[in-house]
């Protein structure tokens, strides 16, 4: 299989199932980042961030991970070896705009936010969420940083 997985939207699936899309084919890496109709309906294509630009696949990015709910892709200016971003096809903020209807979608980036780090090869890793200008968000659609593959100091930054 490729690096490029889809995993089903039901985190209770097994390992082995849940590397397929839910028709048990993998994702076609040439469509990783192309949006559904959902995703539009759902507002990603009003979304006027490089992350809204990537989803609707104007700008390219190095996809590592793609499924209904989500793309993860290496970060341009990477922090450490491996820094991967998760982020949701829904146009979300960050954390202060998400509500309880947001709670599959969130559970489902932190368990992608695990995949890849295993799928990376990393055995221990940070998963950081900046939610607001005052915690160092710079793009203003949610995403989950995934960074390891060197010691990581605390407290960060």
């Amino acid at each position: 299989m490729s690096n490029l997985e889809a995993m089903s939207p039901d985190p209770s699936q097994s390992e082995d199932s849940a590397s397929n899309s839910p028709a048990g084919r993998p994702v076609d890496p040439a469509a990783a980042a192309a949006p559904d109709p959902a995703a539009i309906a759902s507002g990603a294509a009003a979304n006027d961030t490089i992350f809204g630009r990537i989803l609707r696949g104007e700008i390219p990015c190095d996809a590592v991970y793609a499924d209904d709910l989500c793309l993860a892709f290496r970060d341009v200016n990477p922090q450490a070896p491996v820094h991967v971003l998760v982020i949701p096809r829904e146009a979300l903020v960050n954390l202060g705009d998400a509500g309880g209807q947001h709670c599959e979608l969130l559970g489902h980036l932190l368990l992608v936010a695990a995949k890849v780090a295993r799928q990376e090869g990393l055995e221990g890793w940070r998963t950081v969420i900046n939610s607001g200008a005052e915690a160092g968000q710079t793009v203003f659609h949610l995403h989950v940083h995934v960074i390891g593959g060197r010691p990581l100091a605390w407290p960060p930054g």
